[in-house]
């Protein structure tokens, strides 16, 4: 079984950045693609980010050119670096990792809990 643990949510005024933390702990053989989802109030979950296990990666257009997504593979973790924070980037941020759990298991979509994310204008 793999876990993921999120940090680095909080709040932030407009224009500001956090950089939010996701690593995968448990029983891990590999991980291939990680990512970033998130949900604001009334709306639907939305991929943020993603980024393969060598290294290419995918932006929303509401993001590109301010998040920044990045992986080291050799902790497990990935980061999501955000810059001129909008307040419609307010939302629960979600982190996945698409991980096999051992050489003969399939590969399985793992979430963390969520962290808010709040900007204020």
């Amino acid at each position: 079984q793999v876990q993921l643990r999120e940090s680095g949510g909080g709040l932030v005024q407009a224009g500001g950045s956090l950089r939010l933390s996701c690593a995968a702990s448990g029983r891990i053989f590999s991980i291939n693609a990680m990512g970033w989802y998130r949900q604001a109030p009334g709306k639907q979950r939305e991929l943020v980010a993603e980024i393969t296990s060598g290294g290419t990666t995918n932006y929303t257009d509401a993001v590109k050119g301010r998040f920044t997504i990045s992986r080291d593979n050799a902790k497990n973790t990935q980061y999501l670096q955000m810059n001129s924070l909008k307040p419609e980037d307010t939302a629960v941020y979600y982190c996945y990792a698409n991980a096999r759990s051992s050489w003969w298991a399939a590969e399985f979509d793992y979430w963390g809990q969520g962290t808010q994310v709040t900007v204020s204008s």
